[in-house]
């Protein structure tokens, strides 16, 4: 979907929904200079508190500060290259050994790794017991 901004003699600009960093700066240009605050955050469906919150972040840093931030944690995974190699290599000496038992052994070994975290390797890997049927 496409916004658009009314210009002169017919010619609209328009913006893409998904160039986040366009629309922000366009529903502050527009909520600040043009329509009004309310129908700005209406066109652009942002919140008023969001709306105040961007304009502030822009008066401080400049349309820097309306970049999309990468979202998640900074900390590392727990499961680092060596801690997967550990739990296949493990799981590959001893397949009828369970997630907690591999789990103690890489927490004696020093590597600290929780239960789920080896059964979630052990998924993603396709390590899973076979069943005879």
């Amino acid at each position: 979907m496409k916004i658009s901004i009314k210009g002169i003699k017919g010619k609209d600009f328009v913006i893409d929904e998904k160039d986040s960093l366009s629309m922000k700066l366009f529903m502050l240009f527009e909520g600040h200079c043009t329509i009004g605050v309310q129908e700005a955050i209406k066109k652009y469906d942002y919140t008023e508190q969001r709306y105040y919150q961007l304009l502030a972040n822009y008066l401080q840093d400049g349309a820097q500060a309306l970049i999309d931030k990468k979202t998640g944690s900074d900390k590392q995974p727990v499961r680092s290259k060596d801690v997967l190699n550990q739990i296949i290599r493990l799981r590959f000496l001893d397949p009828f050994s369970s997630a907690g038992v591999i789990a103690q052994k890489l927490n004696q070994m020093g590597m600290k790794v929780s239960k789920r975290s080896v059964e979630r390797t052990i998924t993603e890997y396709g390590l899973q017991k076979k069943r005879m049927s």
